[in-house]
């Protein structure tokens, strides 16, 4: 590992399993699904329980869940006053994969409607994909780096190693980062359903035989991120520590991964290199797992190739069994859960994974057990986030 440590020092969530991220953890673990019929919304969440009404009209609901896990985070982070260190050095960097579509689309149904003057000004910045960003560093004054990531359905993993990166190579002392997303409207339903991306069955079961596709849900994960020394000196407790980020390209197909995993492979062993650790060392894979037929062999393949023989001791479980797919929102959330599945010393589960496919023969958790954990340091766990595009983004991390 290269540079300064990298700590975690508060986490956010909202997710179809409810708001805050101790409770969606709980209900993963006890098996609960927040899928009901054919998409995982975040049917507990309110907006004006975080924004005034007036905010809440002028922002678009994944702004509103970008705001609403931060929240969450900088409050347990000790930021709800805002930053205890200079605002210069804190940065904020939120990712997202479609932003503020939900505004497209009704600005669109104005404009044909009602005529160009009847469009409302504020849809610019309710739209654009950095307005999450945007909004968290105005209502904390974090006056650091801010801007959005944008890759797919890794853009959230993408984000958290974008932030690493600044605080290790000593551009910020801290960065608020992760991923939101409110991509269930009817556009992209029907985009994603032509593509054949979507479950006809509406069941989001990833790496069993009978997978057929994956379930869009909605979200957002804000984490909080302190160089290590930054966090000691004002008596902050850690969650977890980054230990490494490994990134690549499949430069294969828009779409679809390569087949074996090759890229996708070459990112574990990036982020496990980057953390100066072995496939050895690693307790719990956070599976990208999305339950579509190509995604979860090609996964599979690359897991086998990038850990060896460790892969078959590993327990491999998959988020999106019960939240479905956030999208751009997907790998923040994992990574969040994740650290706190460590702390906890519990293997969450993939829920629905019942039938075994040929060739894909990992330990896919069908229910939650106690974590068995290598060593005395902290458990160690890998968090894979696969995109559209061909973008592969690995985090490696440890729970303190």
């Amino acid at each position: 590992m290269n540079g300064r440590r990298v700590v975690i020092t508060g986490v956010g969530a909202v997710t179809p399993l409810g708001v805050g991220a101790d409770t969606s953890l709980q209900r993963w673990v006890a098996g609960e699904s927040g899928i009901e019929d054919s998409l995982a919304r975040c049917q507990e969440f309110e907006a004006t329980d975080f924004l005034s009404k007036k905010d809440a009209r002028r922002t678009d609901r994944f702004t509103q869940f970008a705001l609403a896990a931060a929240q969450e985070a900088l409050s347990q982070a000790g930021f709800e006053d805002g930053p205890p260190i200079d605002s210069e050095r804190v940065g904020c960097i939120i990712a997202t994969g479609v932003g503020g579509l939900a505004t497209i689309e009704t600005g669109h149904d104005v404009l044909r409607d009602k005529g160009a003057g009847s469009v409302p000004p504020q849809l610019v910045p309710m739209m654009m994909p950095n307005a999450s960003a945007g909004m968290l560093a105005l209502r904390y004054g974090l006056r650091g780096p801010s801007h959005s990531v944008a890759s797919a359905c890794a853009a959230g993993a993408d984000a958290i190693g974008t932030a690493t990166r600044l605080i290790r190579t000593g551009e910020a002392d801290a960065v608020v980062t992760g991923g939101a997303e409110a991509g269930l409207t009817p556009l992209a339903r029907a985009a994603f359903d032509n593509l054949g991306a979507l479950s006809p069955s509406g069941i989001s079961r990833p790496f069993d035989a009978r997978r057929d596709g994956f379930v869009m849900g909605e979200g957002a994960g804000v984490l909080v991120l302190e160089d290590a020394e930054t966090a000691e000196q004002r008596g902050q407790p850690v969650l977890g520590e980054i230990l490494g980020f490994g990134a690549t390209s499949d430069a294969h197909h828009i779409t679809a991964p390569q087949p074996e995993g090759t890229g996708a492979s070459r990112a574990i062993e990036r982020a496990l290199e980057n953390a100066g650790i072995g496939p050895e060392d690693v307790d719990y894979v956070n599976a990208h797992g999305t339950s579509t037929p190509l995604n979860d062999r090609a996964e599979t393949l690359a897991l086998v190739e990038a850990l060896g023989e460790a892969a078959k001791r590993i327990p491999v479980s998959s988020t999106k069994s019960v939240i479905g797919h956030l999208l751009g929102a997907a790998g923040a959330v994992e990574v969040i859960l994740t650290v706190l599945a460590l702390r906890q010393n519990v293997t969450p589960p993939t829920v629905g994974w019942e039938e075994r496919e040929e060739g894909m023969d990992l330990d896919y958790v069908p229910e939650a057990r106690p974590l068995e954990t290598r060593n005395g340091d902290g458990a160690v766990a890998i968090s894979n986030a696969f995109g559209f595009g061909g973008h592969n983004a690995v985090v490696c991390l440890r729970a303190t």
